[in-house]
Order: structure tokens, then C-alpha cells, then sequence
């Protein structure tokens, strides 16, 4: 008995053949098709230029498609008040589409599991060739994009892939409105900290290191209280950037917006607003006028491919017994059984030996695809075809640096970390550097920070700066005949203590 009887037993008239991925059936796809589908498989040398009912047919146009973006440039460069075409009958997505972006697949297909086909539509039996030899179960490949050569050609995209290509934003984008720069008030002293305040900070700081006495803060003696401001730039950029790429998902009869409606419109010409300034978001919108409807490259517009699971068989072996047919603890004298045409699966065991899993044959179903050795294809979920069409991702992102005065030896960080007082702070389309700030480096750091935030590829739609003042009080004293100091600083009164001289009792010690 050969490989395959075992695998698919007596009567069995599953999957009769080979292919390999994405495994066209002989002749491809051979029966009726969801209305308005591909109906047969692609001829040598690519896909049918036809038009597919009910829908686009990819082709140019004569004379070519409406005068779309000049070589080097967008159309016409940014029109008044952003993109002012119609809206084709039936609308166009203006959020994230329905399907899956370039180059992904949604998590249902990538998952292993069964695919409903659609409805009305059941699962043929596989008839193609198997592999004499049963192969390990191999894992569902990722989908891959379609061919790119069969993307349409659409004025001023003609070179996007299925990967994000970043565009950068016309001069108009960048041309902000400068007015004279604006006036700024003066900035109010930070408060100042007594003695009790220290030392009130200080015993707060010990009571929260369970290994810290809080002798030493009781019986210090203060020698001197060093108040200073620590300072706090900030500088922040909120910015746009927009990529096109080609996405794809199943065609299920939605609404084509294609070129035939009109030239599609520039990146940067498609109107869409942030939610709020100085908020990380992305969108993503369907490009108007760029869709299309192509034949499922995966499956060959059948809409079904082999099961990964069974390989086409339709069934697959027993994991409780390894295919031996038996119970554990009763197959010893059936490990060669892959190598010899044993046929005893139903009759050479007694009852109480065989698989309650299997029942003895060695085998079960293919839960993947329920023994019909196909599965419906990932792609485009079994209706046959794609709708292709440009994708516009934008992205709103914060760019925002920092600088910090100090001179102490508290860490810059913790600086950041504390409560302060906003001494300035400022939004413009285009901020001017600080120039009469009490202290020069922090109009030195505005002025190398605002001159860095430029950024080529991104419009900049909004500019903050900020400066906070963070008090520092640097607090010396005595104990035991000890000369030491502690940090008071934010408004918080938080304490830097890292030379603190009980920092261990009981015997333990401090890591």
C-alpha cells in the first residue's frame, strides 16, 4: 500500500495532486465566480488586460490619463485651500481602509486557522498530485504583494512600491508668516528655603530608605544654605509627514474610485487635520482616483490554495500515537512502521490496544481545512480578486529636545524629573530664539535648538519653547565632626543625598 492510500485510506478522493505555492489547480479556476469575478486563470505572460466586470480595468486610457504631476514636482503645486476635487459617487475611504497596508496582511491571515469562503461559496476538493512521501507539516507562508508591474500607472506616483515612500512637503508647507517677535515679561525670582525646611526635607528623604538613621538628620548642625535656579529648556517641533505606497485587499463589490473619475490628487493636497497640536498620531486614506481591481496573484484568481497543514491529503497523522495506530506503552514493535507496508491498522491490534484518538488508523481529519485539502486563499478571502489603490499614511510626531542649566552636583535628569516653576513659554508657527533671558546659556541653547529644528521632509506645523526655573538649595553641614551637604531641589523639596552618613543600620548594608 502506497504512501498515500495510508494517508487517505480506501474511498478516500481527496487531494489528487501538486502544486506548489500558491498552487494553481490544472487549467485554473474551473467554476462559476462571485458576480462581477475573474473567470479563468491568467494566460502566459501576465494578467488579462480586460476590463473585470463591474469594475476598473487597470488599463491607460487613450490619450493618456488627465494632466496629472510634472515630472519633479506635484500638480500644479498645493491649490488653494488643499485638494478641491469631488467626491465620486458612492464616497471614498477617508479613514484607515478596510483591508490590510502595503506589504502586511491583517492577523486573520496570517493565523493557520480555517477562512470561511464566502457565503454561498463552499471549499472544492483539492484534485492535484501528493508527495509520495509524507513531509513535515509545513507553516503558512506570509501572503506576499502583488506583482508591481501590474500596478497602474497614476500620474505623479510612479514611483511608490508597497513600502512606504516618504515625500517631502511643498515650499508653500514650509513658508510660515513672520511677524516681529513677540513680547516677552520679565521672569519672577524662584522661592528660597529656610533651615527647617531643609531639615524637614532631609527626614522625609531618610523615612523613605528603610536602611537610612535619621540621627544624623536630627542632630545636624547647618553651616550654610546655597539657593540657586536650575534651568530647564525646552524646545518642540510638531511635525507632518506624509508616504504613499500601494495597498491592496479583497475586492467584495465596494465601490471602485479609479482614474476614470479624474487625476488623482498630489500628497500633499489631500486635506487632513491633526486631532489635537503637539499629539503623536498617524491616519491613513486611500488615495482618490487610484483604484483599481486585479486578480488574485496568490491563488491565480481561484480563490482557494493548497492546505498547509495536510499538504492537500486531507488528513493528517495522529499526534497521540504518532501514526502507530496504538495506545503508548503498546507500539514498540511497530517503530518501523514508516518504512514497511504494515496492514494491520483496523485488524492486527486488539480493541483495547488501538488509538481512542484515531481508532487505530494512524490518521485523522485535517482540522485546517475539514478534509477538503484546500483552504480558502488568505489574499483576497476567496472572492477571486483584489482592489488595488495607493495609500496615504500621515503622520503627526512631536520632535522635542531639552537642555538643562545646573551647575551643582545634582543630575541633569532629576532636574527634568522636578517640579518647577514655567518662567516662559511660547507656540508659533516658527518660534524666534530667546535673546534676553537672565542667563546666557539658555539663549545660547535656544538659538543652536531652534536652528536645528529644521527638518527637510516634514512640514512643521507648530514650534513650543518653554523654560522652567527649578530651585536648588544646596545644604551644608556638620555631624560629628564631619563636614557634609545635601541637595534640596523642586518645589516639591525633593533630597539628593549620596554622601548622607547613616545610610546603613541592623547591620545590613546599602547596594
Amino acid at each position: 500500500m502506497s504512501e498515500n492510500d495510508r494517508l487517505l485510506g480506501p474511498g478516500k478522493s481527496g487531494y489528487q495532486g501538486g502544486q506548489t505555492t500558491p498552487y494553481p489547480p490544472s487549467g485554473g479556476y474551473q467554476g462559476p465566480q462571485p458576480g462581477g469575478s475573474y473567470q479563468g486563470g491568467p494566460p502566459t505572460g501576465g494578467y488579462p488586460g480586460g476590463q473585470q466586470a463591474g469594475g476598473y480595468s487597470g488599463g491607460q486610457p487613450a490619450g493618456g490619463y488627465p494632466s496629472g504631476q510634472p515630472a519633479g514636482g506635484y500638480p500644479g503645486g498645493q491649490p488653494a485651500g488643499g485638494y478641491s476635487g469631488g467626491q465620486p459617487a458612492g464616497g471614498y475611504p477617508g479613514g484607515q481602509p478596510a483591508g490590510a497596508y502595503p506589504g502586511t496582511t491583517t492577523a486573520s491571515n496570517q493565523e493557520s486557522g480555517y477562512i470561511a469562503p464566502p457565503q454561498g461559496v463552499s471549499v472544492p476538493q483539492y484534485t492535484g498530485a501528493i508527495p509520495e512521501n509524507e513531509a513535515p507539516t509545513e507553516q503558512q507562508s506570509a501572503p506576499t504583494a502583488p506583482p508591481l508591474e501590474k500596478m497602474d500607472a497614476i500620474p505623479g506616483y510612479q514611483n511608490i512600491g508597497f513600502t512606504e515612500s516618504f515625500l517631502p512637503p511643498p515650499p508653500t508647507y514650509q513658508d510660515a508668516m513672520k511677524g516681529p517677535p513677540p513680547e516677552r515679561q520679565n521672569i519672577s525670582n524662584v522661592p528660597t528655603i529656610t533651615e527647617q525646611e531643609a531639615r524637614d526635607a532631609l527626614l522625609e528623604f531618610v523615612a523613605d530608605n528603610c536602611c537610612y538613621g535619621k540621627k544624623a538628620a536630627e542632630d545636624l548642625n547647618f553651616n550654610d544654605l546655597k539657593s540657586s535656579s536650575a534651568f530647564h529648556y525646552t524646545m518642540e517641533s510638531f511635525t507632518e509627514a506624509r508616504s504613499t505606497e500601494w495597498a491592496y485587499e479583497p475586492y467584495t463589490g465596494q465601490t471602485i474610485d479609479g482614474p476614470h473619475n479624474g487625476p488623482a490628487p498630489g500628497p500633499w493636497d489631500i486635506q487632513s487635520k491633526p486631532s489635537q497640536l503637539f499629539k503623536n498620531e498617524a491616519r491613513r486614506i486611500e488615495v482618490p482616483h487610484t483604484a483599481s481591481i486585479k486578480p488574485c496573484h496568490h491563488c491565480f484568481a481561484s480563490g482557494f490554495i493548497r492546505c498547509h497543514k495536510c499538504q492537500g491529503r486531507g488528513r493528517t497523522r495522529c499526534f497521540t500515537c504518532n501514526g502507530s495506530g496504538m495506545r503508548m506503552g503498546h507500539n514498540h514493535h511497530h517503530h518501523d512502521h514508516h518504512n514497511h507496508d504494515h496492514h494491520h491498522h483496523h485488524h492486527g491490534f486488539a480493541d483495547d490496544n488501538r488509538c481512542t484518538w484515531c481508532h487505530g488508523s494512524g490518521f485523522r481529519d485535517c482540522g485546517t481545512c475539514h478534509t477538503r485539502g484546500m483552504v480558502v486563499c488568505p489574499l483576497c478571502r476567496g472572492y477571486h480578486q483584489l482592489k488595488c489603490y495607493i495609500c496615504l499614511t500621515i503622520k503627526w510626531h512631536t520632535e522635542e529636545d531639552h537642555h538643562i542649566v545646573e551647575r551643582t552636583a545634582l543630575p541633569d535628569h532629576l532636574i527634568k524629573q522636578a517640579q518647577g516653576q514655567v518662567a516662559f513659554e511660547e507656540s508659533l508657527p516658527r518660534v524666534y530664539p530667546i535673546t534676553q533671558f537672565q542667563e546666557s546659556e539658555v539663549n545660547q541653547a535656544s538659538a543652536s535648538l531652534v536652528a536645528k529644528h529644521q527638518f527637510p521632509s516634514k512640514a512643521i506645523l507648530m514650534q513650543r519653547q518653554r523654560v522652567r526655573i527649578v530651585p536648588v538649595t544646596v545644604c551644608m553641614y556638620k555631624w560629628k565632626d564631619a563636614d557634609a551637604d545635601f541637595i534640596v531641589y523642586g518645589f516639591e523639596k525633593k533630597v539628593y543625598a549620596p554622601n548622607y552618613p547613616q545610610k546603613c543600620c541592623c547591620g545590613c548594608s546599602i547596594i
